[in-house]
């Protein structure tokens, strides 16, 4: 069976390749300067070292350390929605200043995915994600003991800049220990967490806000579970790199060998500290903007983004104002947001995975086309758009709360379905450059989610919920055509892009084949 794309991961050789090299300037410490040839250090048939080589089960334990960063991060961004008007109350803070607790989070999402993804490129996974959390957890307790309105908003912002690494490093870690066959399944993981976060930290917050405890509760418990996920980081997680763990490899034969020869491919393609620079700060943008795919598909991740943060002030005004209800249970509905989303995992396994294992053994040896992953953003596409009629129009209160709620259901399924569609559609498609992909694709989709929260009260006060939410939905009706065009023109304007690492066959094969 074929094994899709290769990664940085699937170079197999016997033993170390010899190529001669010409030594350059400032290789003095590495070049032997009797013998101007050079010891490629890769990895050996069934390496140890090789992530890709790892056993099942440790493979997944990462993937589940990976899923639950993503977690961790998003869920600490809903989730000052339960205790805003406890704040509110000490700090004399407007309704605009107390939404600006979410809003500042997800603005720091964008500057963090410009630094972490690239960085991690160049530094490997595992520093960048013990920097990170560890930083991040020292800005929760800042929350925590905020004395002032501005002291608050500042580690906000802060706070969401370091937490953004897992959104963008947790998917590219996937690519560095599954190949393209198996990390549908992996990617399940990644994709409902930036929305089950989200979901579930205004139903934690409420019921926080309903126990007779201070607001800072909610930010120790955010202390907490940031403390854990970087002890989790520190003794547990890998690092899963390739190029990063070629490096390692090759400065340990030198050390056990007296030999210079040995290095690494990432160590002899040094660059200069211009390039570095260029590739930390500009290479997400000079991806993003040189690839129409990938432009599109951050728009539409993006709205879907934007809207899923909208509902923090929507649903209040829905089920709080129209239906009464206290912060516990009103958080209470955001549940089946999330559990949409488990629907949606269990479509996948059931159905859309083992099509796409059929479709390994159809296409083999060659690599599956990146547009098989679509067929799942073709089903999330309608259903999240006629949630948006579903739950505006049913959002009279003289309409049962079953109807709006139920509608968020809809519409976790019909995110979770284009989440992972998209984002194992990027990481097919970006695979060595996945990070850097996912990261502009990140800073776009934080730009919304901080936004949408801003203007949403207004929105659906001056429109009512009816037909703020048809707005919405009549957005989504035009994003709908997304995933069709692509499964058509994809592989031509794949065959186009300097940033695709394979050329694949530009022929899909009709669905009922599988």
């Amino acid at each position: 069976m074929a094994s899709g794309p290769p990664s940085h991961a699937s170079t197999i050789i016997e033993e170390p390749r010899v190529e001669r090299r010409a030594g350059k300037e400032g290789d003095a410490d590495l070049e032997d300067p009797d013998n101007d040839e050079t010891i490629l250090v890769e990895f050996s048939e069934n390496d140890p070292l090789n992530p890709m080589t790892w056993s099942g089960l440790y493979r997944w334990y990462v993937t589940m350390v990976g899923g639950v960063l993503v977690l961790n991060a998003t869920f600490a961004s809903s989730a000052p929605s339960g205790v805003i008007p406890q704040m509110m109350e000490q700090f004399g803070m407007g309704t605009e200043v107390a939404t600006l607790t979410i809003s500042l989070f997800t603005a720091g999402y964008c500057i963090g995915p410009i630094l972490w993804g690239p960085l991690s490129e160049q530094f490997g996974r595992r520093p960048i994600f013990i920097v990170t959390f560890f930083v991040y957890t020292g800005f929760q307790v800042g929350c925590a003991l905020s004395k002032n309105t501005a002291s608050i908003l500042v580690f906000r912002f802060l706070g969401g800049a370091f937490a953004a690494a897992p959104l963008t490093n947790s998917g590219a870690l996937l690519g560095d220990i599954w190949d393209a066959r198996t990390r549908g399944r992996a990617m399940v993981i990644f994709a409902v967490t930036p929305f089950a976060g989200p979901a579930l930290g205004p139903t934690v917050a409420g019921w926080i806000a309903t126990a007779g405890v201070t607001w800072r509760w909610l930010f120790w418990v955010l202390t907490i579970f940031a403390g854990v996920c970087f002890l989790a980081i520190l003794f547990t997680l890998p690092e899963t790199y390739a190029p990063t763990i070629l490096a390692s490899k090759a400065r340990k034969l030198r050390n056990d060998t007296g030999d210079k020869r040995y290095r690494a491919k990432s160590e002899i393609d040094e660059v200069s500290f211009a390039q570095l620079v260029q590739n930390v700060v500009a290479k997400p943008f000079k991806i993003l903007f040189a690839e129409p795919m990938l432009i599109v598909v951050t728009l539409y991740t993006s709205f879907l983004s934007g809207c899923l943060y909208l509902l923090f002030e929507a649903y209040p005004i829905v089920f709080s104002e129209g239906h009464h209800m206290d912060a516990g249970v009103s958080g209470l509905m955001f549940l089946p947001i999330f559990i949409g989303g488990v629907l949606g995992v269990l479509i996948y396994l059931v159905f859309f995975e083992p099509r796409y294992e059929k479709l390994v053994e159809l296409h083999a040896p060659e690599p599956v086309p990146a547009e098989s992953r679509l067929e799942m953003t073709m089903l999330g596409a309608p259903l999240f758009a006629i949630s948006f009629f579903w739950f505006g129009w049913t959002s009279y209160p003289s309409i049962s709360y079953w109807s709006p709620m139920l509608a968020g259901g809809m519409m976790g399924l019909g995110i979770f379905c284009i989440f992972l569609s998209l984002f194992n559609y990027v990481i097919d498609t970006y695979l060595f450059v996945a990070a850097s992909a996912l990261a502009s694709l990140t800073v776009f989709r934080s730009l919304f989610s901080g936004a949408f929260p801003l203007f949403a009260r207004q929105m659906f006060d001056a429109m009512n919920p009816r037909w703020a939410s048809t707005l919405l939905g009549f957005v989504a009706i035009l994003l709908m055509p997304t995933p069709f065009v692509f499964r058509k023109y994809g592989p031509y304007l794949r065959s186009k892009s300097k940033y695709v690492p394979v050329l694949v066959k530009p022929a899909m094969p009709a669905m009922t084949e599988a």
